[in-house]
């Protein structure tokens, strides 16, 4: 099927624009927009198009959600066209629109995305670049990604982000980064404003711009990698925390995939769950803990190491958790004892669900045992040993042995 007849099958054709607006787009993508009936658009882009084009030009409302969500019947029998930013697909209002409407109901023209642009300019290969948007949300979830070598590129709400981003790689110790704001890229008025994070120099840049990173630490910053086991002193806590070598083994056993929902129940300083959605930008956890102390104290971990998406609820278990999102693994790391606790988490995962419970006392190793014994799962019993002053030597202090018990569903 060509291109110019796709809206003659889908009631919505997503048409990508870049800056230099309709020179730049195909002869196919014009032809689609010459066609349509309904041009739908932010009031820049609606701009772009010609003065003969004669479709009727209705611009987003804010917030735009609703229109997005009632697009397909607002402009019944009509031809509607949606302009979007090079490529719709990649964070953009092309996303959206499938996610509302399933595939079938729209089609997508693209264009070449700011960030093909910004890779070709850069030298930088696309699949050795990692892409972070920031769009309507915190700088925080830069952190994970932000450590020596790294190339970012860092999408935006408006010309100020690329001074936002370097404040931030100067606060968390990479202050000696790169910084290369690409503004109006594909267009006439391309261009390229470049400098160090801490002497960055300039305020707002374009609204249309992105950001390029290239992560240089500072003398003493110490990296943080996004596999398991950060050190202890990363996160604040009361004392209640799944030390370093047992939270590894245990999000190990938890099997951290891309896209999966985490339960982490009676989550004291939230470790757990910080370190399962650090994995991957899709990787979610809902944070359970009944002490309200503790709930704050996880939201600023989870802040500070790049994952704000944490969920965090405020309740005692079982009951905290009625209504949850169904997981795919939950982590029970104190209160085995708790009557219904296991038995509520049990049934709560799908086929395939993990379930990891850790116990320090002999009546939680207990029931643990029980549940080993009826439903099977691995049974480990970790003990971790530090080095430590003897007098004028160095002997071995033992932690307190951990058992964990994970199972399969």
């Amino acid at each position: 099927m060509r291109a110019d007849e796709r809206d003659e099958r889908a009631p919505v054709t997503v048409v990508g624009v870049g800056a230099d607006g309709w020179d730049g787009l195909s002869p196919a993508a014009r032809r689609v927009i010459a066609r349509s009936d309904v041009l739908r658009g932010s009031a820049r882009q609606l701009g772009l198009i010609p003065d003969d084009v004669g479709a009727e030009r209705v611009p987003w409302p804010s917030p735009m959600g609703h229109a997005l969500a009632t697009l397909t019947d607002a402009h019944p029998g009509r031809r509607v066209v949606v302009l979007a930013s090079g490529d719709p697909m990649l964070s953009g209002v092309g996303a959206s629109l499938v996610r509302l409407h399933g595939p079938g109901s729209v089609d997508v023209l693209p264009h070449p995305s700011s960030v093909s642009l910004a890779c070709a300019r850069l030298g930088w290969a696309v699949e050795e670049t990692t892409v972070v948007s920031v769009v309507g949300r915190s700088l925080d979830l830069l952190t994970p990604h932000v450590t020596p070598g790294r190339r970012l590129l860092v999408l935006g709400s408006d010309g100020a982000t690329p001074a936002e981003v370097a404040g931030f790689l100067t606060r968390h110790g990479y202050g000696s980064s790169r910084v290369i704001a690409l503004a109006q890229l594909g267009g006439p008025a391309e261009r390229a404003v470049i400098g160090s994070a801490a002497d960055w120099p300039h305020g707002v840049i374009d609204p249309l711009v992105v950001t390029a990173v290239e992560a240089v630490a500072d003398p003493g910053t110490v990296p943080l990698p996004t596999v398991p086991g950060l050190p202890d002193a990363t996160f604040e806590d009361d004392g209640q925390l799944t030390k370093r070598e047992v939270r590894a083994v245990t999000l190990a056993q938890l099997v951290p995939l891309p896209g999966q929902l985490l339960w982490d129940v009676g989550a004291g300083a939230g470790s757990i769950g910080i370190e399962w959605m650090r994995i991957h930008p899709s990787c979610r956890a809902i944070a359970v803990e009944s002490q309200s102390d503790r709930v704050r104290r996880i939201g600023q971990n989870a802040t500070r190491l790049g994952v704000p998406g944490l969920q965090v609820v405020e309740g005692r278990a079982p009951g905290a958790l009625r209504g949850l999102p169904a997981p795919d693994a939950v982590f029970v790391g104190g209160g085995a004892t708790t009557p219904s606790l296991l038995e509520t988490c049990w049934a709560a995962l799908p086929a395939g669900g993990r379930l990891v419970v850790n116990a320090v006392t002999v009546e939680s190793e207990a029931v643990l045992a029980g549940w080993y014994s009826r439903i099977g799962g691995d049974l480990v019993r970790l003990g971790v040993q530090r080095a430590g002053p003897v007098g004028s030597f160095t002997g071995w202090k033992p932690s307190m042995p951990v058992t964990i018990w994970s199972v399969v569903r």
